[in-house]
């Protein structure tokens, strides 16, 4: 089972949702927001694709942040605010089984998904 996860008002989530109702793809939605997010999930995805692509500096959570806290990010620290604060997950993170993608776009979930 495909499973999207991030923020239920996120305007990319709702595009994201969008095309795959579309294209008919059954998929399951978790609300990290709401729901949280298991330490071990997020740190997989950080294997996966380092903290960097994961932590959404361009959100409002990440901005309000105090400048000390935004400051000599590493991995750890990056994780625990994440882990924090979900709402710093980039968003979609689309979970298809083997592989996840992080962010949207047709071009890449046409890709990946046919």
């Amino acid at each position: 089972m495909i499973t999207i996860h991030g923020i239920k008002n996120c305007d990319t989530m709702k595009k994201a949702r969008a095309w795959l109702d579309a294209k008919g793809i059954a998929h399951a939605f978790h609300d990290y927001k709401t729901q949280g997010i298991a330490p071990e999930t997020l740190r997989a995805w950080v294997a996966e694709h380092g903290w960097e692509a994961l932590l959404n500096r361009a959100g409002t959570t990440f901005r309000k942040l105090p400048e000390a806290e935004k400051q000599g990010l590493d991995e750890a620290r990056a994780v625990a605010l994440m882990l924090a604060q979900p709402a710093m997950i980039k968003r979609p993170v689309l979970d298809l089984g083997q592989t996840r993608l992080v962010g949207f776009s047709a071009e890449s979930y046409a890709r990946a998904l046919g």
